[in-house]
């Protein structure tokens, strides 16, 4: 997963990346790791202790850690080039993050299940705003991928 979300990352040199939950930060450094000059990330973490421990473990890294609810912090900042939603969001409030041709990568979904049902799949893969697949990351892991049409 880390190395699909650099890829896209790679693909975006000099653009604006989000990351919604970024825990400790594993993440968010391998997002810090893949950005080209001129590129400009944040991540947001709800849970303060671990926002800290984060912001320590990215202290040389070009990231900005945010503590607090992405609802408040990130909208403001918007629009991206690219959202790594890996904590629990209101997907359907995530497409307004993105700038036209922007990338939306949700990981850690359990494969093969229906749309229907599925809050994150329904909000993601019916969104009219997005143009978005389910891709299987490794036989129990699957992640949807989306840009926003222009």
């Amino acid at each position: 997963m880390q190395r699909l979300v650099a890829t896209l990352v790679a693909s975006k040199p000099g653009g604006r990346i989000a990351e919604i939950g970024t825990s400790y930060g594993d993440g968010a450094a391998a997002i810090a790791a893949a950005l080209a000059d001129g590129a400009s990330f944040v991540t947001v973490e709800v849970d303060p202790q671990r926002a800290a421990a984060a912001r320590e473990r990215l202290a040389r890294t070009p990231a900005e850690v945010l503590a607090g609810d992405w609802r408040d912090l990130l909208p403001p900042r918007a629009p991206f080039d690219l959202v790594f939603a890996d904590g629990g969001v209101a997907y359907d409030r995530v497409a307004d993050l993105l700038a036209p041709g922007g990338i939306l990568v949700k990981d850690d979904l359990a494969p093969g299940r229906p749309v229907e049902g599925d809050a994150t799949r329904e909000a993601l893969l019916r969104d009219a705003r997005l143009e978005a697949t389910e891709v299987l990351v490794t036989p129990a892991m699957s992640c949807i991928v989306a840009v926003r049409r222009t």
